[in-house]
């Protein structure tokens, strides 16, 4: 049985808050005076919504600081009392539902370690029901829309009503510019499945150092992201966890004063007259471009039948670098990124493969 909260959740949703929603404070609660510090000055800002602390930290590797535990809850219930300002937190398992329950914890998010565990998922779903508190879930770790929706409709299924998602980056081998490669396309893909949930990004998990925030907390507001969770510390480079990605209160605060956030359309008549225009543009392109790739296809079927009569193995390595090569060259020529040129042409040639393998067993 989920125990009755101290201070029951308003009925609210603050999720649907004024746009932007911004969630900011410390990665981790490590003292009362930390954690009220840094919550007071972000509310003495006026640009903050919602704070945040991590109570329990799920790491990589063992020995590192996995968060101060219950303890640190009512930290932030005063906090809380002190700013005025609902309070949110990261849960993994029952008991830490039950523990922020008890405590009035207004807002709850399940971190990338958990979305990526159906079991993890269902547990948490489980001490959720009945239950009227907001539930923020991130990505998985891994590039899964599939696992990202599976979550949603578990929470769905047992009755969480306010439901809102957070785009932190996707878990990418190799060395790349970002801590989590951002993957722009998946939380793309959840608005257009989920177009009613709110959708924050971030930025900090993203980046992991704090000077490329800026301009990935821009890129969500481009993309008519809802809002951000941000991580703030009255002290950033003495944190106990992330220190390189969080920022004082006072840099956040100038980090939000010079994001623009754009509106999602206008009643401007030359404006949506022009737009419809190019709209009908793209959409003739659109078609040329299917029907150049369907024409492809069918030459790939042809080199796929001789491959058959002579045996010959499909994948040709040589040819296909041979191909990349000249893509990547060509699209650098005509504006296009080479990092676009890759996914495209991987997509491509996925799908000539399945032609030419059907034509070699039919």
């Amino acid at each position: 049985m989920n125990p009755t909260p101290a201070s029951a959740p308003t009925k609210t949703n603050p999720l649907l808050a004024d746009k932007p929603l911004v969630i900011a404070g410390p990665c981790s609660a490590e003292t009362e005076a930390q954690v009220l510090d840094t919550c007071q000055r972000l509310a003495q800002t006026g640009r903050v919504n919602m704070l945040r602390a991590g109570i329990w930290k799920p790491r990589t590797k063992p020995g590192l600081f996995e968060g101060i535990g219950t303890k640190g809850l009512p930290w932030l219930v005063r906090a809380r009392e002190l700013t005025g300002l609902p309070v949110a937190v990261e849960v993994a398992t029952a008991k830490h539902v039950e523990d922020c329950l008890a405590f009035g914890v207004d807002v709850l998010w399940l971190g990338a370690r958990t979305t990526v565990n159906p079991f993890s998922v269902q547990e948490v779903a489980a001490a959720l029901r009945g239950v009227e508190v907001p539930v923020l879930i991130k990505n998985p770790l891994n590039p899964d829309v599939e696992l990202w929706s599976g979550a949603v409709e578990r929470l769905r299924k047992v009755g969480v009503e306010h439901l809102g998602l957070i785009h932190r980056g996707f878990s990418s081998y190799g060395q790349t510019e970002f801590r989590n490669a951002p993957m722009w396309h998946l939380p793309i893909e959840m608005k257009r499945r989920f177009p009613e949930l709110p959708i924050l990004s971030d930025p900090s998990h993203i980046a992991g150092r704090r000077e490329l925030l800026p301009g990935l907390a821009q890129q969500a507001a481009d993309l008519d992201f809802d809002g951000l969770m941000i991580e703030a510390h009255q002290e950033p480079d003495a944190a106990w966890s992330d220190a390189a990605q969080q920022v004082t209160p006072e840099a956040l605060a100038a980090l939000l004063d010079a994001l623009i956030w754009r509106r999602e359309t206008t009643d401007r008549q030359e404006f949506l007259t022009a737009l419809a225009q190019l709209r009908e543009r793209i959409n003739h392109l659109d078609d040329e471009i299917l029907q150049l790739l369907s024409k492809r296809m069918q030459v790939a079927e042809q080199i796929g039948r001789y491959k058959k009569d002579n045996n010959i193995t499909i994948l040709q390595p040589g040819r296909w670098q041979e191909i990349v090569d000249r893509g990547v060259q060509k699209g650098a020529k005509l504006g296009l990124s080479a990092g676009f040129i890759h996914r495209l042409l991987d997509a491509i040639h996925l799908e000539s493969i399945t032609h030419q393998d059907r034509v070699m067993n039919e």
